[in-house]
């Protein structure tokens, strides 16, 4: 990885060569070599007493996930796509629905080793380089890159017990699950896992998830079952049951609902799908396929419609804001489904400044709507709406913010005191050049 740093001309922006991606964000072609990162994969060790992992920079979940499942540990958030890596993870802000209770994945590190602006690998960790270490989530690789990650594992069971509750309102959606984050408990029963669906304002469920060695029927959303469906249901509470690896896997095989943009939730085309295919990483080269020769645009074309604006992003809101959202998000973007998920942080970072021990919630809506008179209309509108609820927005896809609001969002004059200590000559590219001018 350093000869491929050094090869790198000192004019040209370091980059990854990777062939996969899960950002949205679409950027300036260059036609520079790309930083070689086919050496950082794979999981290094898995010390099973200490429950610890030592893995590559590269290394994605589903490799990780297979390495500790056969020890009873797992990561102690598993982000829902399966090559999302360690260290895109870390950097880039993965949640799950273990996130109310573990905080995002970085909060799991325990040390890494980062490859600087300077050219060299430096280890991060609360004692040693602490102002990088703290920085560095959500910098989405202009302050380095991860090379090794040492991070800490959970005590997992082989189940995971399933139950759908559907609410009728957003509110009390809300509160039931303020409550289960303040509990860890609803109706006498821990709850492990927690993430939400609103279908509608008058129909949204919790899913809550109870680890369990109890062995029995499970079900299987690989094939022609969709998961997001399974979980409608008029009233009431709804149970099923999974194992604790396609529980960790159950969003990945449609994308979420994502894959109906493809057709694949069709079920006579579903059934000649192939099985291997049906999954997040597959979508993905269809997606980018699309954007590349301008697909749905030149449909909508063709049928006298306007072009559609991309609405792929995920938002923290402060819990006492979220209801909040929700309406005006269902009255003024038509979007639908839209994932939930509650998360509290245990510390406060550079980057992505949530008040530590405070309860937010992870907004995710990713669709498209009517393309409308300036660009990136409905992203601008919820840019502004999120601020004004005092909530953030993840900057891996699209955002539109000027340069003196992004700056008072995501770390301002600390991230610049970081990039001059750490790439002294801006090897990497800043981070609003990156996430807004998509450079």
């Amino acid at each position: 990885m350093l000869a491929s740093y050094r090869a790198i001309p000192a004019t040209a922006p370091v980059r990854l060569a990777k062939k996969t991606s899960n950002l949205f964000r679409a950027r300036v072609r260059n036609d520079a070599p790309g930083l070689d990162t086919s050496g950082l994969v794979g999981v290094i060790s898995v010390d099973p007493d200490a429950r610890t992992a030592e893995v590559a920079g590269m290394c994605t979940y589903e490799d990780l996930v297979a390495a500790t499942l056969p020890y009873g540990l797992s990561p102690l958030v598993v982000p829902q796509l399966k090559t999302i890596t360690l260290g895109g993870a870390v950097t880039g802000l993965g949640i799950e629905s273990a996130s109310f209770r573990n905080g995002m994945p970085h909060e799991s590190v325990l040390e890494m080793d980062i490859l600087t602006g300077t050219g060299e690998v430096l280890t991060a960790s609360p004692e040693r380089n602490a102002d990088l270490y703290r920085a560095f989530p959500n910098s989405y690789g202009t302050l380095g890159y991860a090379v090794r990650l040492r991070i800490a594992l959970e005590t997992v069971q082989p189940f995971v017990a399933l139950r759908h509750v559907r609410y009728h309102s957003l509110s009390d959606l809300v509160d039931a699950m303020n409550s289960i984050v303040e509990t860890n408990d609803l109706d006498g029963v821990r709850v492990d896992y927690l993430d939400g669906v609103v279908f509608s304002a008058d129909e949204c469920y919790l899913s809550l998830g109870l680890q369990t060695t109890t062995a029995g029927p499970v079900s299987d959303y690989t094939g022609q079952d969709i998961y997001y469906r399974s979980i409608q249901h008029d009233i009431g509470t709804l149970h099923d049951r999974l194992t604790i690896q396609d529980y960790f896997w159950r969003w990945d095989t449609d994308w979420f609902w994502c894959s109906r943009a493809f057709g694949a939730q069709n079920p006579r085309l579903r059934l000649w799908w192939p099985r291997r295919y049906r999954r997040s990483s597959f979508y993905w080269k269809l997606l980018a396929y699309d954007q590349r020769f301008q697909i749905a645009d030149r449909i909508e074309k063709r049928h006298g419609r306007p072009p559609r604006e991309r609405v792929v992003q995920d938002v923290e809101l402060p819990i006492e804001r979220c209801a909040e959202f929700l309406d005006w998000f269902l009255r003024s973007v038509p979007i639908e489904p839209i994932w939930l998920c509650p998360v509290r942080l245990r510390d406060r970072w550079s980057l992505y400044p949530m008040r530590p021990g405070h309860s937010y919630v992870n907004v995710g809506f990713w669709s498209s709507v009517p393309a409308g008179a300036t660009e990136g209309e409905t992203n601008r509108l919820i840019e502004r709406k999120v601020r004004e609820l005092d909530g953030l927005k993840s900057l891996y896809s699209d955002s539109y913010y000027a340069e003196k609001e992004f700056d008072e969002l995501y770390g301002g004059e600390n991230y610049r005191a970081v990039r001059k200590t750490y790439d002294p000559n801006s090897r990497f590219l800043d981070l609003y050049a990156k996430a807004v001018q998509r450079r």
